[in-house]
C-alpha cells in the first residue's frame, strides 16, 4: 500500500506516550482536498472530540485554496472522522473512563483517499520527558563510541 504522507505529527510522540493506533478517514469539501494535495496542512494543534456518538477533529488548519473562488473552506472548521462505530464506542470510554487523549499522528494519502492516523495516547509529565531526552542522548553517545572503535 503506497502511502504519501502530507504532514506528520512530531510533538505528539514528544508529549504523549503512544498505545494504540487507528486509521480514519476524514470528511473534506473540494477545495480542502486541492489545499491538502499542496501540502500545506498543519495538525499540531488539533484534537479529536465526540459527539452523539461520532468522531471529530478540531483545530486542524487547511489553508484556503489559492485558486478557489467564493465556495472556499473555513480554514479551521469542525471535520467529520470516519470510524467503525465499535472503534468510537472503544474509544469514546478509554477517553471518558481512564483519562486518555486522541492526538492526530499523521494526515496522508491511500490510493487517492486522505487518512488520518490517531492514536490513544497519555500525556507525559516533565520528569519523562527528561528521561526520554537522557536515553537518546547515552544511545547516541553508545553508537558514537562504538562507531569509532571500528
Amino acid at each position: 500500500m503506497a502511502e504519501k504522507v502530507v504532514v506528520y505529527n512530531r510533538k505528539a510522540h514528544h508529549d504523549y506516550f503512544i498505545e494504540d493506533e487507528y486509521e480514519a478517514g476524514i470528511v473534506l469539501v473540494g477545495t480542502e482536498i486541492k489545499a491538502i494535495r499542496k501540502m500545506s496542512v498543519q495538525i499540531k494543534d488539533a484534537y479529536i472530540s465526540f459527539v452523539d456518538n461520532e468522531a471529530f477533529i478540531k483545530e486542524m488548519f487547511i489553508p484556503h485554496y489559492d485558486h478557489g473562488n467564493r465556495f472556499n473552506h473555513d480554514e479551521t472548521r469542525v471535520r467529520k472522522l470516519l470510524l467503525h462505530k465499535h472503534e468510537i464506542k472503544k474509544l469514546f470510554q478509554k477517553v471518558k473512563v481512564q483519562g486518555y487523549t486522541i492526538v492526530p499522528l499523521s494526515l496522508y494519502f491511500v490510493k487517492g483517499n486522505a487518512k488520518l492516523k490517531i492514536a490513544l495516547a497519555k500525556g507525559k509529565h516533565l520528569y519523562d520527558k527528561r528521561n526520554v531526552e537522557k536515553e537518546k542522548t547515552a544511545k547516541r553517545a553508545i553508537e558514537k563510541a562504538l562507531k569509532r572503535s571500528f
